[in-house]
């Protein structure tokens, strides 16, 4: 089991580096980390097929920075709070990743945070599909994770897969994942 002041300071050793905004548009997520059964899991979403970006795909909570967040942690806590029902007092921030550009031309700085369990999550139906709970013990398995290198606007690109449970988790959440694992030393 991950002690949370060991993720802190594996975190805090690796300042996250950040993406000057330019074109883009600011993003963020949360890296929801939590203890079931004596072991450490992350939450994911599915995003519903109504989702007009990124439709059926599997994330972690967050999206677009609003006018009134006051700063990008705020818009990934705001955000885990309008999709799963997590209050922003409930979570532990632990530290931040670095800064990633999404194909949607989003920038996106994701943070990492705990919360504890069993929590009474309040799913939002309109956005979440479903929410996938999965052992870090299973993610840092080598035999799940793939690389492959796909074509984007004339440039290769490496995409990220994790193959958990019968879910394909790809692309940008992916890649945030890959990155936290390495953090904390995982893989």
């Amino acid at each position: 089991m991950l002690d949370l002041a060991f993720v802190k300071t594996a975190l805090t050793r690796n300042p996250a580096r950040g993406i000057a905004l330019g074109e883009l548009r600011p993003a963020a997520v949360l890296v929801p980390l939590f203890i079931r059964d004596g072991e450490d899991h992350l939450l994911f979403t599915r995003r519903t097929e109504l989702m007009k970006h990124h439709r059926g795909e599997i994330s972690f909570p967050g999206g677009g920075r609003h006018a009134e967040d006051a700063d990008l942690l705020q818009t990934a806590l705001r955000e885990t709070e309008e999709e799963m029902g997590i209050r922003p007092a409930d979570i532990t921030v632990l530290g931040q990743l670095d800064d990633f550009v999404s194909i949607a031309g989003y920038r996106v700085t994701p943070f990492v945070g705990a919360f504890p369990y069993p929590y009474s999550c309040r799913v939002n139906a309109a956005e979440i599909a479903e929410v996938i709970e999965a052992p870090l013990s299973v993610l840092r398995d080598p035999a799940i994770w793939r690389k492959e290198n796909w074509r984007h606007r004339g440039r290769v690109h490496p995409v990220h897969f994790y193959t958990v449970a019968g879910h394909e988790i790809w692309g940008l959440t992916a890649a945030i994942l890959r990155q936290f694992l390495k953090r904390i030393g995982y893989i």
